[in-house]
This record gives structure tokens, sequence and C-alpha cells, in this order.
């Protein structure tokens, strides 16, 4: 619920600090004396729409902060949570309105923006009107609503996932049947592509391998040049190696009576034989490698030009052929044996779209039984309110157009006020005092499924008295018992029914060293038992308060307590 209220420099209101139990909360005063002020300042703490015409005359902005009192399990922290805002079991929000228009708000002291603040708002307080055009008029929410009343949103939720499931299956066999209906157009093309890429066999990394082998042969009488050079100082006339292989023989033979004195020379001489065959191996090794061969570089030339002539074919780089070959076979097969997959989408499909519209029909049941439960309820609180003769109704239409992951209806609440009229749509057939009183049956009936936690009805009673208006009273009363009501009246049967009265008085106040000598200010006053037999009484007899409407006022506090 909300529990306190702070408002500073909106409108006429420069400092207020208000607190607020459960149960109903009545805040009255004379006309222009700033109820307005309060419900806009809420509502701009709600995620209302900014305007700096809100903030008061010579200030440079305006703040409201809000905190409210919830349960742990309460769905505006889950809320939260998903944006990532720290809770730790306290909700305050805070929206400043600056004057040059620019608005700022803020979730438990940290940045949060307004849209969020907006469906925050939702989940905390609804404030209803004569002009309301939230969800209780709104056609648009009356299917939820039905819905919330009957407890039908586990089995509305397994309808929208099964709508899902049916319609992802059906965008799979649509896709697939596309695939296949140009895959066939293009059958005689896709079957020739894939011979010729077959017999290509393009493989990745052989660009680049034959353009390297080219090169090589290019340059491979130069480099045979090198090699002969190369050759020539290793091998010489042949007689160097013999030459030296003699000495290594010969120095061995006497290494023994040589105290180790050769033992150095000969292990480089060793090594120097070892190193020389090695090189004249690499050598051999190498004079193959660059061997010129016109045939296997015409070969290179055209394997290179086919890969390259493929590949603009296909427009691509050489080394993607065999990717686009592999989807091309891919292609043809699935041509080839597509058929039969698109079988087994289309019954997948089928068999998806029977499983939601049993569940949808089974919604639809349950949702028409709820309509007329709830048609039932509310035609009981409009004959007290004084719409005996008006008929309440819930419009519900269904058919396979209407599917979606709602289930197969579409529900509209419709009234009528007039015997053998035609009911209509609620917001266009009731008038302005008709639609509150319709709007309040509604939220009694709804209340203890799916509201907000706090309700705050703005001059509901408007227009009405007597009988109608202490009826009104009465179901205020009764939706106090499970919620918090903040009702703004004009009405003494409503007012008496509250557990807390507050008073709205606008005055003057002096101004010290001020050019002019007072402004207009807002205040609010909390009333106890005698301040509030005199408001109740103001309330019944105007701005001369008689005994007798004390006397009345005593009445109607005695009959109510």
């Amino acid at each position: 619920m909300l529990s306190a209220l702070s408002i500073r420099d909106i409108v006429l209101i420069e400092r207020l600090d208000l607190s607020f139990d459960a149960g109903m909360t009545v805040l009255t005063g004379e006309t222009g004396a700033g109820k307005s002020i309060l419900l806009d300042a809420l509502g701009l703490a709600l995620g209302g729409r900014g305007d700096a015409a809100l903030v008061r005359s010579g200030a440079e902005r305006g703040v409201v902060t809000a905190e409210f009192d919830l349960e742990s399990a309460h769905k505006a922290f889950n809320l939260l949570a998903e944006a990532d805002v720290a809770s730790e079991g306290e909700l305050v929000v805070r929206r400043v309105q600056s004057a040059d228009g620019r608005s700022r708000a803020t979730i438990n002291d940290q940045p949060a923006s307004v849209g969020l603040l907006r469906r925050l708002g939702g989940c905390l307080a609804e404030i209803h009107g004569q002009h309301d055009d939230r969800a209780l008029l709104d056609p648009v929410m009356h299917r939820d609503l039905v819905d919330a009343f009957g407890e039908l949103e586990d089995r509305r939720a397994k309808v929208a996932d099964l709508w899902q499931v049916w319609k992802a299956d059906e965008t799979a066999l649509n896709e697939h049947a596309e695939r296949l209906e140009r895959a066939e157009e293009e059958r005689a093309w896709l079957e020739h592509v894939v011979q010729e890429l077959q017999a290509l066999a393009p493989q990745h990394g052989e660009e680049e391998q034959l353009t390297t082998r080219r090169q090589l042969m290019m340059n491979s009488e130069r480099f045979a040049e090198a090699l002969d050079d190369v050759d020539k100082a290793i091998t010489g006339d042949r007689t160097q190696e013999a030459s030296l292989n003699a000495g290594l023989r010969k120095l061995e033979r006497r290494q023994a009576d040589a105290s180790g004195q050769l033992d150095g020379l000969i292990s480089a001489l060793d090594r120097l034989v070892i190193e020389m065959n090695a090189a004249k191996a690499a050598l051999d090794e190498a004079r193959a490698t660059f061997v010129f061969d016109a045939r296997e570089q015409s070969d290179i030339e055209e394997r290179l030009f086919a890969l390259r002539d493929m590949a603009r074919k296909h427009r691509c780089q050489v080394e993607k052929l065999p990717d686009v070959a592999e989807r091309l076979v891919t292609d043809l097969s699935n041509l080839q044996h597509g058929q039969g997959h698109l079988d087994e989408l289309r019954h997948k499909a089928e068999a998806s779209r029977a499983a939601y519209f049993a569940d949808a029909e089974e919604l639809s049941v349950a949702r028409r039984a709820a309509a007329a439960e709830l048609d039932d309820q509310v035609m009981q609180e409009l004959a007290p309110l004084k719409l005996e003769k008006a008929q309440f109704m819930s419009d519900i239409e269904s058919g396979d157009s209407i599917a979606g992951a709602h289930g197969i209806d579409r529900l509209e609440f419709k009234v009528a006020t007039n015997p053998g009229a035609a009911p209509g749509s609620i917001i266009k057939v009731a008038s302005g005092g008709e639609l509150s009183r319709f709007m309040l049956a509604l939220k009694v009936v709804l209340a203890a499924r799916g509201s907000a936690p706090t309700l705050i009805f703005d001059e509901i009673d408007t227009g009405i008295g007597g009988a109608t208006a202490d009826a009104m009273g009465q179901r205020l009363a009764r939706l106090s018992d499970t919620l918090q009501v903040l009702a703004v009246t004009h009405s003494p049967q409503v007012a008496v029914r509250a557990d807390s009265h507050m008073l709205i008085t606008k005055m003057e106040e002096v101004i010290e060293d001020a050019e002019t000598d007072a402004r207009l200010v807002t205040r609010v006053t909390q009333l106890q038992a005698e301040s509030r037999r005199e408001e109740v009484a103001r309330m019944l007899s105007g701005a001369n308060v008689t005994d007798e409407a004390r006397a009345q006022a005593d009445r109607l506090m005695r009959d109510t307590g």
C-alpha cells in the first residue's frame, strides 16, 4: 500500500508530507482547494506525463516522493529484479520535474526510466475517475480482466505456448515449401552445377598450393643455376672429398699415439664430412624440386584457370568453392528427398494446430463461464447504485479468425442503461455518472483478483447523492477490507465510511520581504472526531454550517460507525 507521500513545489503545494494507513481514506475540501493537485502529484510519481506547468511558480523544480509498503511476494519486486534495481524489501519512487520541462525518475534512489516507473506504477496503484480510460474501460483489456476474475492465467499461458509452437511449425513448413518450390524451378541448373563441381572437386587451400608451385616452376632456371654453383663449391672435381676422407682416416689411425692432441681436429673433420653429405643430399632434393616441367606447369595453369572460372560463376572466392559444392549437393538432396520432409513438417504443423485449438476451445468454454459469473456479480451491484434497470454483459465473439496467443475469443464489456435498448460499448453508452457507477461495480467484483494494492477514486460520486451515494460508500468501504482505498469525494455519505479523513484547504500565506503580501498555498489536515463532524456538516449544508447539518452529520457518522 501507499504509506507516505512527500510533495515539494508542485503547483500550490510548497511542502507537504502525508502518511497513509490501510483501509479507506477520504480527501475532502471545497472545489478548487487542491484535491486534484494531490492526485496529479501522485500520478507524476507513478510515471505519469511530466509537465513544466506542475512546478510551483518561482521554483526551479518540483519533487514528488512516494513510499510503498508491499508484501515480499508482490510482483513489483520481480519487475525491479528484471530491471536490475535493488529493492531489499523497500520501495521508494521519486519524480523530479524541472521548470524547463525536463523530468527524471529514481527508484530506491537509483536512476530509472520513466517507462520503467510507469510499468511499476501500474503494479502499485490504480487511479479511477469519471473519465477513466484505463483497463476497466479499455476493450483491449476486458479479456484480461475476465481471465483474472476466472483465475485462467495458467490456462491462457499454456494456450500462448501452444500458439508459439504452432506458429513456429507453420513457419518451418512454409519456409521448406518455398525452398522446395525454388529448388524445383532450378532442378536442371542445380544438377548441372553439382556435376560440374563434383568433377572439379575443389579442395580447401588448393589455390594457394598451386600458386606457390607455379611460382617455383617459373623461377626454376634461376634456382637451378644457384644450385649448380653450390654443387661446384661443395664437391669441386670430386678429389676434394676423397682427399678429405683419406686424411681423416690417417689421423684416426694415429689418434691413439697423439695424447689427445688430434681429438678436436678429428671431431671437427668428422662433422664436416657428415654436414657435407647432408648438404649433398639436400642439394639433390632441391634439384628434384626445381626441375622445370613444361607439362606440369601447363596442368597447373589449367587447374588454376578452371578453379577461378568456377569461383566467378558462383560469385565467391576459390577458397569457398568446396563450401558452395557442399551446399548445392545438400540442396539437391533436399529436393530429391524434400517431399518426404515436407510431409513430416505438414503433419507436425497440423498436430500443433490441433493441440492449440483443443486447449483454446477449453479456455474459451472456461472464459465464457467466468464472464457469465462476472456479469451476474456486477448485475447484483448495480441495483443499490440506482442502475437497477441497466444491463451489463460480457460480449464474447469466438472463431478461428480471432485466434492468437490469447485464445480464440474477442471480449468487450457492454451495457444498456434503458430497458429494451441494445447493449453498446460501456464507454459510449454510459453517461459520466453512470460510467463511474458501472466502473465501481466492476472494481468491487474484480478487486480481489489481480488488482493493484492501492485504489484511488477521483470524485466518482459526482452528480449522485442520497441512497446512491450511500451505496457507493458501502462498496468503497468493502473494497478497503482487502485493499487500500483513497477517495477524493464531495459526498458526505462516502466520507463518513472512511477509516481516515483528510481535509484539503487553500489559504493565503503571508510572505515577509516580498513584493506581494501573500500567496495561495494548499494545506492538508488530518481530521479527528469533532473536526471531522464539522467537515461532514459542511459537505451537507455548504459554506454556512448549521446546527441541523451538524445533527445530520452526527446521525450519518453514528449510523455508519
